[in-house]
């Protein structure tokens, strides 16, 4: 596997992994069921997508990305302090979508560097930005 295809994954382990550390913070705020069942949802794919690129990486015998506790630390802060004041459904969706756009930013940057057109890493990376898109367009009839 080539180096530029290591990163990829690694991105995409990254990325979803974030994703599924913001859902399972949030979800102790979650009062709306159907809410909660689709972020759940969500979480799942995350978790499919993130096991994947992880299984990809341990075929190369690559190393995976391992949990940083300073940025799991500052990303459920965050969290927390942009939902002191406010848990209200439309606002938790907001926060989503927000952290769906950065998602998808930072795997167009990995993609825009690496060059990776047509390989299984940039397939798998193209797969978690259309996952992260579907998510807006349908947290947005949350807002």
């Amino acid at each position: 596997m080539k180096p530029e295809e290591v990163n990829v994954y690694r991105e995409v382990q990254r990325n979803a992994e974030k994703s599924i550390k913001a859902i399972e913070t949030l979800s102790d705020k979650v009062y709306e069921d159907d809410f909660a069942l689709q972020i759940s949802r969500q979480a799942l794919k995350y978790s499919d997508i993130r096991n994947r690129a992880m299984g990809k990486l341990l075929e190369a015998k690559a190393e995976t990305v391992h949990p940083n506790a300073l940025s799991d630390f500052m990303l459920k802060s965050s969290i927390h302090i942009n939902t002191l004041l406010n848990t209200s459904t439309s606002h938790l969706a907001e926060l989503m979508i927000k952290d769906s756009n950065r998602g998808i930013t930072e795997m167009c940057k990995v993609l825009n560097r690496t060059q990776l057109e047509h390989s299984m890493a940039a397939e798998m990376a193209k797969e978690l930005m259309d996952f992260e898109e579907k998510n807006i367009n349908i947290l947005k009839k949350y807002l």
